[in-house]
């Protein structure tokens, strides 16, 4: 199911086509030289979503993630691969006494640059396009 956004993926794993969605650096975490994470503001954009509650939180990443390449890799209306950015963004979503993590997570990819404008609508009704404030984001 997943062989030709995976062989559409390898044809375009070059780094240098991967975009990295524009940031303000806000506070960075490191330990004897390494990071471990660092927190960003990103701005007002659009971004591919999808939400996902499977039994366990990684099952959940995991299929919203393979769902997003098949949006990403020409499953979209305009029949093109539309190109990797990063990070592909993980929200956790918490009970309304933010008290515990649900089963419910969404996953988002920023749409590139050329497309936010006018971004390609995705095949798999799952998937909504969304415009996001400018969002805090910890990043690993």
């Amino acid at each position: 199911d997943m062989a030709e956004p995976i062989q559409q993926l390898t044809r375009n794993n070059n780094p240098q086509e991967r975009q990295t969605i524009p940031f303000t650096l806000i506070q960075r975490k490191e330990k004897l030289g390494d990071v471990l994470y660092e927190k960003r503001q990103y701005g007002k954009a659009k971004w591919a979503c999808i939400k996902m509650k499977e039994k366990q939180y990684e099952q959940s990443i995991c299929l919203g993630f393979m769902k997003l390449m098949r949006y990403i890799c020409e499953q979209n209306s305009s029949g093109l691969y539309l190109g990797i950015t990063v990070p592909i963004v993980t929200v956790v979503h918490t009970n309304e006494a933010q008290s515990a993590m649900t089963q419910a997570v969404t996953v988002a990819y920023y749409l590139p640059e050329v497309l936010q404008d006018e971004p390609p609508h995705p095949f798999d009704s799952d998937i909504v396009i969304e415009e996001w404030p400018a969002t805090i984001v910890y990043s690993r």
